[in-house]
């Protein structure tokens, strides 16, 4: 069963993805700066991020929103 999600700016974007890119842009301390979390202060990974935050809504929450953001030009957030 295939849903179009017009409006969600993450459809299509693998959680592993949205960590790399924002590892990549912040790196490990400036991600845990913005997103106070564990996995990201302690020892971090892609593979302990993902478990977590797949195990946390509201800390995948936070990293989605950072992402968007960060990377997405259509941000809901940002429209006039």
């Amino acid at each position: 069963m295939h849903h179009d999600q017009p409006n969600n700016p993450l459809h299509g974007i693998k959680l592993e993805t949205i960590i790399i890119e924002l590892e990549e842009h912040f790196g490990w301390d400036g991600l845990a700066e913005r997103v106070p979390v564990n996995c990201f202060r302690n020892d971090p990974s892609v593979k302990s991020s993902l478990k977590f935050l797949r195990k946390t809504p509201w800390a995948r929450d936070k990293v989605e929103a950072l992402y968007i953001a960060t990377f997405c030009r259509e941000n809901p957030w940002n429209t006039p």
